[in-house]
């Protein structure tokens, strides 16, 4: 959510906490870290019918008096002013009041919220409680009598008075000295245990609580954790998303923004039109014209355009400001630096990889040879203690070279078509299968480098691939597990079910790229393997492949955050 007020700052150089933050801490303090240390949020229905029911009390009307005639006004007369925005330097406190209400020397706030009046003792929730005391001693430190206010709860139309006594107002500091203490030491509150809370939280998908507190308590042994029953933690958020990507390979098209639509035209006529608000990226190859004022409201909605050249490479993309989240980038720098910290998390990346190769093999091979097999099961366990970065790289090469030299045992072969895959070539590659994979994984790196922008995370800096100048390392680091069950997955789909033929191909000069009928057959079963839901190994609960991807993103950053002892790499069985 958009809040002008989070950042402002004091006189001594503190920033100002916004009184609804002070509500959040109150009722989560992981949630109200999330939001204003990290810069996470998340709309939810509630979250957005909450908006809705503000429309009113947004706008700014009215004025408050000035203190200093206040006890001169007359008792009887009673001023209203909405949205008013203040702050106090005293307690560093900001907060944009819904409305203030004011009768004759006293001012009083009022603060809409979107439930009923619950059946507790005070008739109020204690964060609504906090949040309008808040406020409160915002309009004293203003020089304004203000001994009460009220908190009015739509969903029954009732207005609850609340007294500012010693008490509220001794628990309103001490929550914010406190929240002032944990944002001070960048140590991110532990989840609440099994709270019912979670379930309507905008932010479960971001925070995981289940998920962290389930990990956390795993031992620190990677053979142990795969003898781990599968728990089936609550999923708090959908399996799919409802948002989709939106590609554009017509050459000479454009796009450009309609309305609340998303057009494309080519000479002159609209071949295409999506719905900005389901939109999740937008893709162009090759000449492909997109509009400055499209670009500005994807950039506003955090939509990444991504730009791939005529050959389906991933060249580059455009996003907004993106992620806010400077915290932990400063930590992922911090431990890219350190060889030790890096070698660590790459063999997790590495072992993923090589064990789900295995799997693949496993299942698909015509011939899956138990030596093969063992040897790729020994590599991945290898993987895991090796002490170089060299050692780790020459442990993944040896295992790509074995998984590749029996991939064509997982082809079905095809009459009339040339689907013979020898070895692994690009940088142009030289025969269809490595066509396929090139243009897959091309497709699959660009989806894990938006997803980590998402999350927090600069891609250019990983952890196994070291960086280099124009190379999204990190997203290559966290694609490695995913290769062989969404990238490979997805070609062996396309040549085993006859999706694509020979006629998908051409080549120039030796070597063989999609054409632009091919890419778009390729799209369609990539996206297609990303919707698909799997039961996930460790939670339990079905996911598709795309919410996967999220989820490991943000395992790495709790990884990173030092939240979890270990990251754990997406393996299925």
């Amino acid at each position: 959510m958009a809040d002008d007020v989070l950042r402002e700052t004091s006189i001594e150089g503190l920033p100002l906490v916004p009184a609804r933050i002070l509500n959040e801490y109150a009722y989560c303090p992981r949630l109200a870290y999330l939001e204003w240390v990290q810069g996470e949020f998340e709309e939810s229905a509630d979250t957005l019918d909450g908006s809705l029911r503000h429309r009113t009390v947004d706008l700014e009307t009215g004025s408050l008096p000035d203190p200093r005639e206040q006890s001169n006004a007359d008792a009887e007369l009673r001023v209203l002013a909405r949205s008013v925005l203040l702050s106090s330097e005293a307690h560093g406190l900001i907060a944009r009041m819904d409305l203030v209400e004011s009768a004759g020397d006293c001012v009083m706030p009022v603060d809409y919220k979107r439930g009923k009046t619950p059946d507790t003792p005070e008739r109020s929730w204690e964060p609504d409680r906090v949040q309008l005391c808040a406020q409160g001693l915002i309009l004293r430190d203003n020089g304004y009598k203000c001994h009460s206010g009220v908190i009015y709860y739509s969903g029954s139309k009732s207005r609850i008075e609340v007294d500012f006594d010693e008490a509220l107002v001794g628990r309103t500091l001490e929550l914010l000295a406190d929240l002032r203490s944990v944002c001070a030491s960048e140590v991110i509150p532990p989840p609440l245990a099994q709270s019912r809370k979670c379930e309507g939280c905008s932010l479960a998908g971001i925070c995981l609580p289940d998920e962290v507190t389930l990990l956390a308590k795993m031992k620190d042994d990677a053979d142990e954790r795969r003898k781990t029953p599968v728990k089936e933690l609550r999923r708090l958020v959908p399996s799919v998303c409802d948002l989709q990507p939106v590609y554009v390979l017509e050459q000479g098209a454009s796009v450009s923004k309609k309305g609340d639509l998303l057009q494309v035209k080519k000479d002159g006529s609209v071949i295409q039109k999506v719905r900005l608000l389901t939109t999740s990226q937008l893709n162009v190859f090759g000449n492909v014209q997109v509009s400055t004022q499209l670009l500005r409201e994807l950039g506003d909605r955090d939509v990444s355009v991504c730009y791939f050249t005529y050959g389906g490479w991933f060249a580059g993309m455009f996003s907004g400001m993106g992620h806010k989240n400077v915290e932990l980038r400063r930590k992922q720098f911090a431990l890219a630096e350190d060889p030790q910290w890096s070698l660590r998390q790459a063999s997790q990346f590495v072992a993923g990889k090589i064990r789900n190769s295995r799997t693949l093999l496993r299942r698909n091979s015509s011939d899956p040879r138990k030596a093969v097999l063992t040897e790729l099961s020994r590599l991945a366990s290898r993987a895991r203690v090796v002490e170089s970065m060299d050692s780790l790289l020459g442990v993944e090469g040896a295992a790509a070279r074995l998984y590749f030299s029996r991939f064509a045992t997982m082809l079905k072969p095809r009459i009339g078509e040339a689907f013979d895959f020898r070895n692994r070539n690009r940088r142009p590659p030289k025969d269809p299968i490595n066509a396929l994979l090139s243009f897959v994984y091309g497709l699959l790196v660009k989806d894990i480098n938006i997803t980590l922008l998402s999350v927090g995370f600069d891609p250019m800096m990983g952890f196994l691939h070291r960086p280099r100048y124009g190379k999204p390392a990190l997203a290559l680091d966290l694609a490695e597990e995913f290769r062989p069950i969404v990238g490979d997955s997805v070609v062996l789909t396309l040549v085993n079910g006859g999706e694509v033929s020979s006629k998908d191909f051409i080549e120039r000069g030796g070597a063989l790229a999609l054409t632009p009928h091919g890419r778009r057959k390729v799209i369609g079963a990539y996206e297609r393997r990303l919707s698909t839901e799997v039961r996930h190994p460790v939670f339990g609960y079905s996911v598709s492949y795309r919410r996967v991807m999220e989820i490991q993103a943000r395992l790495l950053a709790r990884r990173i955050a030092g939240e979890i002892p270990e990251y754990l790499p997406i393996v299925t069985r």
